[in-house]
C-alpha cells in the first residue's frame, strides 16, 4: 500500500460501513451513517493539524494549553454524493468554509465532465479535504484534484467510504502528493465502473433516487 493512504480500521467504523453496504438500509439510515461516519474518520484525517501554545485560566490558576495553529480547513464535496459527508466533518470543525465541485461521468467513456466549481476565496490559503463516497475509477478524483490545484491549493486530504485498490493506484500516479483516507479497499471495478462489492450508487443511495 503506498504510504500516502491511511486505512482506517476503527471498528466502530467498520461496523457502520457493514450497514451501509447492505442493500435494505434506508436512505435516511444511509444518510444518517454517512455522516457518522464521516464525523469519526476527521478525527484521523484532522490528526496532524499543528498545534500552539495558549495561555488558559482555570477556576484553580493559569496554564497553557493547546490550539489549533491558525490552520484554515476547506472542505470540498464532489457533487452530489460528496455532500454525504460534509456535515459529519461540520460538526467536528463547524468554522471550515464549503466549497463545492461538480463533476458526472461520462457512462461511455467513464470519464469525468465537469459542470461546476464554487470554492472560498482564499482556497490556495487552506488545507482542503475532498469528499467523495466511492473512489472507483479514480476519474473524478483526478478532475476535481486537477481543478483545486489550478486555483492553487497545495494541501489537499480526500475521504472515502470505500476505493478500489484501481482507483487509488490511479489517483496517487497523477497526484502523488494526495493524502488518501478510506475504512474499505475492495478489489474489483465492473465493466459499469462500479466497485464490487462496493455498495451500489451512494448518491442513489443517500438521495433516495434509485
Amino acid at each position: 500500500m503506498y504510504e500516502n493512504v491511511t486505512l482506517i480500521t476503527h471498528p466502530l467504523i467498520q461496523h457502520k460501513v457493514s450497514i451501509l453496504r447492505d442493500k435494505n438500509t434506508t436512505s435516511k439510515d444511509f444518510r444518517e451513517l454517512a455522516r457518522e461516519i464521516a464525523m469519526l474518520m476527521a478525527y484521523e484525517v484532522t490528526r496532524n493539524l499543528p498545534l500552539q501554545d495558549k495561555k488558559v485560566e482555570t477556576p484553580i490558576s493559569p496554564m497553557v494549553g493547546k490550539e489549533l495553529a491558525g490552520y484554515d480547513l476547506a472542505i470540498v464535496p464532489i457533487l452530489r454524493a460528496g455532500l454525504g459527508l460534509v456535515d459529519g466533518i461540520l460538526d467536528l470543525i463547524p468554522n471550515a468554509k464549503v466549497g463545492h465541485i461538480g463533476l458526472y461521468r461520462n457512462e461511455e467513456t467513464l470519464e469525468p465532465v465537469e459542470y461546476y466549481c464554487k470554492l472560498p476565496k482564499d482556497i490556495e490559503n487552506r488545507t482542503v479535504i475532498i469528499t467523495e463516497p466511492m473512489l472507483a475509477t479514480g476519474g473524478s478524483m483526478i478532475g476535481a484534484v486537477n481543478l483545486l490545484k489550478k486555483h492553487g491549493v497545495k494541501n489537499i486530504k480526500s475521504m472515502h467510504l470505500i476505493c478500489s485498490r484501481e482507483g487509488i493506484k490511479k489517483l496517487v500516479e497523477v497526484h502523488p502528493d494526495i493524502e488518501i483516507y478510506t475504512p474499505v479497499i475492495d478489489e474489483i471495478i465492473n465493466e459499469c465502473g462500479y466497485i464490487v462489492p462496493g455498495l451500489g450508487d451512494a448518491g442513489d443511495r443517500l438521495f433516495g433516487t434509485k
